[in-house]
């Protein structure tokens, strides 16, 4: 891998460093191979290179295997320097980046944009392998959807209910810890074993949870110290406040209202790890999120047809 001084640091720079093939294929293998080309399919390392195609073939099974085999480029005509200038631009867009503007920048189709932002977004994804929060953590719950009023008559609701309806909306769990990571969850029903679940499996036992007063979180005082802001009385009490989740929600909706506009509900998990992505990168620069964004693009894949809902997923 090239110095860190040699890479790029900003958009303008990125699509200048990119527009070689050669600089493209060297960055992925690079990064992808550390140790050398290994075939995907045998992990014999005894390869060559095929210069004029820009393949490698195995000396063992004699297959040949290109650097986007097992990443989310895998089948795709677009070249690296297109996917790669794509990355840069959704990982540092705080607002999120429509596809439309991605068709508009790399001169892709609209329809070529989105399914690659969707490969994209899911090398974002972080699994649940992740070290578990702690110290003082919020929770909260948002909804995600347009309101009943505003929909057309032939698909409103029947029925209008008042306090936290979820007529026509998806929830969203969220969790921040204070000055750290931000994990975000689409949930079925507010019930509390649904909303103490997401809690039990992302935070530690004994850690500080601030969350309102719904009545879903009553229980949590078993496993953890649970400080209550009644909202209907202030928003801040001391070190008992829920306003950094709520920070973040204003962040989600701006982005999927202002941005992407229509986001159908079995793709929202997708924006939300978007999203969470930035947020967690926030403190570092254009180049760390890149970086951090490519390291993950291998072993993970998701076709046209998976995405359309044409197979399951």
């Amino acid at each position: 891998m090239e110095s860190e001084k040699a890479l790029p640091q900003t958009l303008m720079e990125a699509m200048q460093y990119f527009s070689d093939p050669d600089t493209c294929l060297q960055f992925v293998a690079t990064l992808r191979w550390p140790e050398g080309p290994s075939c995907p399919r045998c992990t014999c390392h005894m390869v060559r290179f095929l210069s004029t195609r820009r393949l490698w073939a195995c000396k063992r099974c004699k297959k040949q295997f290109s650097a986007k085999v097992g990443t989310i480029f895998e089948d795709s005509p677009i070249g690296l320097d297109k996917w790669l200038c794509g990355i840069w631009m959704i990982v540092n867009a705080k607002n999120g980046i429509s596809s439309y503007e991605i068709h508009r920048a790399l001169g892709v189709t609209q329809k070529t944009a989105w399914f690659m932002s969707h490969r994209i977004r899911l090398a974002l994804q972080r699994g649940s392998f992740q070290k578990k929060l702690s110290g003082q953590v919020a929770a909260d719950e948002t909804y995600i959807g347009g309101k009943a009023r505003n929909m057309h008559f032939d698909k409103r609701p029947p029925i209008v209910v008042t306090g936290r309806s979820t007529i026509g909306k998806a929830v969203v769990m969220g969790l921040l810890e204070r000055k750290g990571e931000v994990r975000v969850k689409v949930i079925d029903r507010l019930t509390a074993k649904a909303l103490q679940g997401v809690v039990k499996q992302h935070v530690e036992p004994g850690t500080e949870v601030f969350t309102d007063e719904f009545s879903s979180y009553k229980g949590l005082s078993h496993k953890y110290a649970h400080r209550v802001i009644n909202h209907a009385e202030t928003y801040v009490k001391g070190q008992i406040h829920t306003n950094g989740i709520e920070n973040f929600w204003s962040l989600l909706k701006r982005g999927l209202k202002g941005t992407y506009v229509s986001v159908e509900p079995f793709h929202l998990f997708r924006y939300l790890d978007e999203q969470a992505f930035r947020f967690n990168a926030r403190l570092g620069n254009d180049l760390e999120r890149f970086m951090a964004a490519v390291s993950t693009i291998g072993g993970r894949r998701v076709t046209y047809r998976q995405l359309i809902g044409a197979t399951c997923q």
